[in-house]
């Protein structure tokens, strides 16, 4: 099968996940290191229920699981967004920066060798998948802290969609973020979650002047990965039961909130866009 995808919000039809066997956090980002400086343990029955509710909720919205094989020393494996990029022409693999997940290649490999092959490779600088954002069709923003996907890689990645005729926005942020997509995630084709307070009044001009309206994200919601959710099409998204006050705003917005506890992924750094690699959607 040749997978693709061509925005952040048309239905989701399959997606690619890893079973949490062997997470546990490591020091890759400050919200894990500020989580393994506190005395919070991870109770592994509670995390394996959790990630359960996130497999539950995608069966509830008729979404297709796939997996990848997890291996013992790849403690953040689980986080399968960062890993490869489906895009409207196929598959990416990307170029992961820290070395503690650059073994996550292999089971990547295999699994797309297995369904159709790779429509492309990062081979300048880095660049994951949790700062790539395929907005619509012909709408693509990269984020680039210069820790996980430096300008370098980003501005790789664009160009591939620019030479389709794509417009390309590459966003700056401070490393201290991590990803974009704990900063901004689209719920529907016509609002995002983002924090303007960080991302800057021109990147929301920039979204309002496509139509995308916005719910705000406070600085605490943004390190607590109150912002990464994903979307499942049809106005429904899937998204952190602590989360609440913008699971409220989604839901005063018309949007159907699905919302698995996350907690112990959100304190490694990761949420449930985090945690899935959609492989195909319907047109948006």
């Amino acid at each position: 099968m040749t997978w693709s995808v061509d925005s952040e919000t048309g239905v989701l039809r399959d997606v690619l996940l890893c079973p949490p066997d062997h997470y546990q956090w490591i020091p890759t980002n400050s919200i894990a290191r500020d989580t393994l400086a506190s005395d919070k343990r991870i109770d592994h029955q509670r995390l394996q229920a959790q990630y359960r509710e996130l497999e539950d909720a995608l069966d509830h919205a008729g979404v297709t699981r796939h997996y990848i094989e997890p291996e013992a020393h790849l403690k953040y494996q689980v986080y399968t967004r960062d890993s490869s990029q489906t895009t409207p022409w196929g598959p990416v693999m990307t170029t992961l920066a820290m070395p503690q997940r650059r073994g996550e290649y292999a089971s990547i490999l295999k699994f797309y060798g297995e369904h159709g092959g790779f429509w492309n490779y990062g081979t300048r600088g880095t660049v994951e998948g949790g700062d790539i954002h395929i907005i619509r069709d012909g709408l693509l923003v990269v984020g680039h802290s210069g820790g996980r996907t430096d300008r370098e890689g980003a501005e790789q990645f664009g160009q591939w969609f620019a030479e389709k005729g794509w417009e390309v926005r590459l966003e700056g942020f401070a490393e201290h973020f991590l990803h974009l997509d704990v900063l901004f995630c689209m719920a529907t084709d016509r609002l995002a979650v983002a924090c303007t307070e960080v991302l800057g009044d021109e990147f929301a001009d920039w979204l309002k002047a496509h139509g995308i309206g916005i719910v705000e994200a406070t600085y605490r919601e943004v390190m607590e990965m109150s912002c990464n959710l994903l979307a499942l099409g049809g106005d429904r998204v899937i998204s952190p039961r602590h989360s609440r006050r913008i699971n409220a705003a989604l839901r005063a917005e018309g949007v159907t909130v699905l919302d698995p506890e996350l907690d112990l992924f959100a304190a490694g750094g990761g949420s449930v866009h985090c945690m899935t690699m959609p492989l195909r959607r319907d047109p948006a």
